[in-house]
């Protein structure tokens, strides 16, 4: 039974624009017409390698004969951008693209005609990518632009409609999209005639929605017909044809009309690898498009040919690799090895959280053992992420309608990013003369699972998860063997599971009067552990660590909290009731790994140039000056670490945080002053190493030399984004100054993390939901996690959700009681046996119940080593 429905095949087009170059003075001697001309009929034909380097050197003369700033320069520009867009030279594209709007807005203004195509153009580039919040506003602006001068039947204003209708339907916004394509094709079946390309794409687009809401009656003769036009007035390779071959056979196939759809995949694939050559991102989309199709007909040997090409050059989809590569295996079509690691490959090369990208990064500094290149490489990487958030800010600027942007910041950004791009640029060069080898070490080539059973101790089993959209693939590692296995949930459902079973943890329904539907789901969390990890125990069962390499929604999953055995009941009648549940914890201690390649870049470096003092911590802070010094501290012993969540959106004023405000809200955490001085005297810590009240602020932080410390200490309030209005990403809080500045604001946002300098065994967040991501939404681990991954932290302690603060009070001193009772015990099994403890303890019902005991998970390096 083949499957339907998959997005992967869907492909909206947006329509790009060219730029006409004016016409040049009888006195000037660049035929410019005839050299436009030229380019443009071969770009038409699709014959883009030819085109290219005659567009090069038509803007090298246009600004060698008029400067950098003319408009023919803009327009050669657009058009040589445009070219590289169709090979999928997106990274050469796009600074083409912002330079030619750059130079038009300078000439003509904000509001100018001149700039729509351009800015068409760049949100193009960007929609291509799947960054549809970028394009959006973009297209918005250009669409505005050409509703105030054009008339109402202008093909440039189709344009507009139909780009941002496609902006739409890439978001599933099919009521938004549907009118815009209708208005777009009206347009230019008035203007340009019933056969012209741009009518042909609309055709398909309005078929597109159609065919994804199941309307495949009314798809059919839209696809057909865009299909017809293509291939009468376009080459019979062009690209576009190749893009209604593909769409038609996705309906076929949904169809169930599949002698239908394979020649029309088959086609389609050989007019890319003819028109944009075998590398190019549309010709894998096609390959991918295929192998699918074969394999959903049961010929996984027709499949795997395309699937192996895709892995080697990179570009192979999840959706289609795994399940063509199982089938392979079973049917003894590869050995089992060599498809796990094609597998594996596919996996390391097509999915990489934030968080593991910061581990890579910290990985190659300390490989670079050289102080030297290790300072060198650091600093390129932080020009990096510095010249990244930039070109946001310069992309976002260009977006806005004209009342709203700031010439002034804007040129001052620009300036900034012209800099660090050229201080970038020598750092390549002394890196290239000075260190040869850097290039492999920043580029390491995939893990095999050889090597990765070579970092594993005979204690240990290692579970990665690949989630695709219809299915997703578990695969478990020891020492002595390998599986990999389907699971039958993809990314929504489990998605929704996942949101089902972390509702039960918020301690605020943690009351037998409450009543059991707000309270922890045992049956869902054993459904769970049966659906994830049940395929491959018979491997993992028995060994004391699991490390888990988790994606998608599955990183905002407990795993520990999973129970490995059918439960009395779903909700027990009395919280003694949770302490009996089989918990995966009491089986098993777990850690979590932020990638595959990470256990490498952990393991390995772990002990490298280790840190002269045992740890700092910071903890107590004043957030409101008026309680300093007084008893008004202590009623809130007690208090959850996070403010709560009716007020979230009172702290705003005006274009910033109301930091008085939030300052009264926060309440204050005196036992977090016990819960570090307890942990420090375990560690034989100075009592100058400890920063609380008003010392632990962002002004000691930044000052004091964290690379000198092993462990790295946060007990405090954590907010994550979107928690307060106007915090764009998670903070952690500390002290608030009465005048905040630059410096010190009171609150330490993941992008001040993230320029801090470690050198951290471990790094405690002993705050709220400090696993969370970086926006509301975003996939966890890209925000706190990732920015203390990248400054230097081997191993890292966070929350799940907001904690109780005498909970993470116990559950962090024993932690490091434990630690230090046993120094090989390892931090995850002392985590483990402190949630054991506070689980086991019968002082309190309310011990049983898993958000008391629950909420932290180590991230990283959890062995003793």
């Amino acid at each position: 039974m083949i499957s339907g429905n998959r997005s992967a095949l869907t492909l909206w087009l947006a329509l790009i624009a060219s730029v006409c170059l004016s016409a040049p003075s009888s006195a000037q001697k660049i035929d410019v017409i005839a050299r436009s001309a030229q380019i443009a009929e071969l770009s038409r034909t699709g014959k883009y390698s030819q085109a290219i380097p005659l567009a090069q050197r038509l803007l090298a003369d246009l600004e060698k004969a008029y400067g950098p700033d003319h408009r023919d320069v803009a327009a050669s520009l657009n058009n040589l951008a445009m070219l590289y867009g169709s090979q999928g030279r997106d990274a050469e594209a796009e600074p083409l693209y912002k330079r030619s709007i750059a130079i038009l807005e300078k000439l003509d203004g904000l509001d100018s005609s001149q700039v729509a195509p351009q800015l068409n153009n760049l949100a193009a580039l960007y929609q291509r990518q799947e960054r549809y919040v970028d394009a959006e506003p973009l297209f918005r602006r250009s669409l505005a632009i050409r509703e105030k001068s054009l008339p109402r039947d202008h093909p440039d204003l189709g344009q507009s409609l139909n780009n941002l209708a496609t902006n739409y339907e890439k978001q599933g916004r099919h009521a938004d999209s549907e009118p815009l394509f209708k208005r777009s094709l009206a347009i230019y079946q008035k203007a340009l005639g019933p056969e012209h390309p741009a009518v042909a794409t609309l055709l398909n687009n309005l078929g597109q929605v159609d065919k994804v809401q199941g309307r495949y009656p009314e798809a059919e003769p839209l696809i057909k017909r865009s299909l017809a036009i293509r291939e009468k007035v376009l080459v019979s390779d062009h690209p576009d044809v190749a893009r209604s071959l593909n769409n038609l056979a996705d309906l076929y196939e949904r169809q169930g009309r599949y002698a239908e759809a394979e020649p029309l995949y088959q086609r389609a694939l050989a007019v890319r690898e003819r028109a944009v050559g075998p590398d190019h991102p549309d010709t894998a989309i096609s390959a991918n498009n295929l192998a699918s199709f074969y394999q959903a007909e049961g010929r996984p040997a027709d499949a795997l040919p395309l699937v192996q090409r895709l892995i080697a050059n990179g570009r192979a989809q999840l959706r289609a690799a795994l399940p063509v590569l199982a089938d392979a295996q079973r049917q003894q079509l590869l050995p089992a090895e060599q498809a796990l690691d094609q597998a594996l490959n596919a996996i390391q090369r097509g999915t990489q959280s934030s968080a593991a990208s910061a581990v890579n990064k910290l990985a190659v500094r300390l490989a670079a053992g050289n102080d030297r290149l290790a300072e060198l490489v650091r600093r390129d990487q932080d020009l990096a992420a510095e010249a990244d958030a930039l070109d946001k800010a310069i992309v976002a600027a260009v977006s806005k309608e004209r009342s709203k942007r700031d010439a002034a910041a804007e040129q001052r950004a620009k300036v900034q990013f012209a800099a660090i791009s050229t201080e970038r640029a020598s750092l390549q060069k002394i890196l290239s003369a000075e260190f040869p080898d850097y290039a492999a070490l920043s580029n390491p080539l995939p893990m095999t699972a050889k090597e990765i059973q070579s970092l594993l101790s005979g204690d240990e089993a290692m579970v990665l998860f690949a989630v695709t959209e219809k299915e997703s693939y578990v695969f478990a590692i020891t020492r002595e063997g390998f599986d990999w296995k389907p699971l039958p949930l993809g990314a929504e459902v489990l998605s929704r599971k996942i949101a089902a079973f972390r509702r039960g943890l918020d301690i605020a329904h943690a009351s037998d009067a409450s009543g059991k539907s707000g309270l922890f789901d045992l049956a869902l969390a054993h459904e769970l552990y049966a659906t994830l990890l049940g395929p491959v125990e018979t491997l993992t069962r028995d060994k004391r660590s699991l490390l888990v390499a988790p994606s998608g929604a599955l990183t905002a999953l407990p795993f520990h909290l999973l129970v490995t055995e059918q439960p009395a009941a779903a909700i027990p009648e009395k919280f003694d009731g949770y302490r009996d549940a089989a918990w995966l914890l009491k089986r098993q201690a777990v850690s979590v790994l932020p990638s595959v390649a990470s256990l490498k870049s952990l393991r390995a470096f772990a002990r490298m140039d280790q840190a002269v003092k045992p740890m700092t911590g910071f903890g107590d802070p004043l957030f409101d000056s008026s309680q300093a010094g007084g008893d008004k501290r202590n009623p809130a012993k007690t208090a959850a670490r996070g403010v709560a969540a009716g007020t979230y959106t009172d702290f705003w004023r005006g274009a910033g945080v109301d930091r008085v405000r939030l300052a009264q809200a926060l309440p204050p955490l005196p036992d977090t002053a016990d819960e570090l001085n307890a942990v420090a005297k375990d560690l034989g810590v100075a009592a100058s190493d400890i920063h609380l009240g008003s010392d632990a602020s962002e002004t000691t932080l930044k000052r004091t030399p964290l690379a000198d410390y092993s462990i790295v200490y946060f007990a405090t309030h954590g907010l994550v984004a979107g928690d307060v209005k106007g915090l764009a990403e998670p903070s952690l809080a500390l002290s608030i100054p009465a005048q905040p500045s630059e410096l010190d604001d009171g609150l330490l946002t993941a992008s001040e993390v993230a320029q801090l300098k470690l050198n951290a065994d471990w790094v405690v967040l002993s705050a709220c939901n400090t696993i969370a991501g970086d926006k509301p939404g975003a996939e966890a681990l890209s925000g706190l996690a990732r920015a203390f991954f990248y400054a230097g932290a081997r191993a890292l302690l966070v929350t799940h959700w907001s904690v109780d603060s005498a909970a993470a009070t116990r559950l962090t001193t024993s932690t490091f009681d434990r630690l230090k009772a046993d120094p090989k015990l390892g931090r995850a099994e002392a985590l483990r046996q402190a949630m054991l403890g506070y689980l086991n303890d019968p002082a309190s019902p309310k011990n049983a119940y898993p958000g008391f005991w629950g909420p932290f998970a180590l991230i990283g390096e959890g062995a003793a080593r």
